[in-house]
């Protein structure tokens, strides 16, 4: 899956350091350019500043819930993967995939190849 993904720039949306950190290795393996939010304000501030092909975002945030980061996301028809170990989000976000907690990175890659068409 070495290039899948190469010219898209994904936003990675992830508070736990390692589980971030193995998240955008396998997004860069995949050959996308990724950047990297820890809370939703830094989120929020990057998806108005900057254009994203799309996202993989955790609903569980320290500062908050990710139901404030899906509208965004959605008003710019940023297409994006919930991963979550929390039940029923999808209700709150709508997002365009829901991946439950733990999933590999090269799932999370995966799915957001598919959604960009790049499988």
């Amino acid at each position: 899956m070495g290039t899948a993904l190469s010219g898209h720039s994904i936003l990675v949306v992830e508070d736990e350091p390692l589980i971030a950190l193995d998240i955008v290795n396998g997004f860069q393996r995949a050959g996308a350019a990724v950047a990297g939010a820890r809370s939703l304000a830094d989120a929020r501030n990057f998806v108005e500043r900057n254009g994203i092909c799309a996202a993989v975002v955790d609903f569980s945030l320290g500062d908050g819930d990710a139901h404030g980061l899906c509208e965004p996301l959605n008003w710019k028809h940023v297409p994006f993967v919930l991963h979550s170990g929390y039940r029923h989000t999808a209700i709150a976000c709508a997002p365009a995939a829901e991946i439950p907690k733990p999933a590999s990175a090269d799932k999370l890659v995966e799915a957001v190849a598919q959604l960009l068409g790049r499988q």
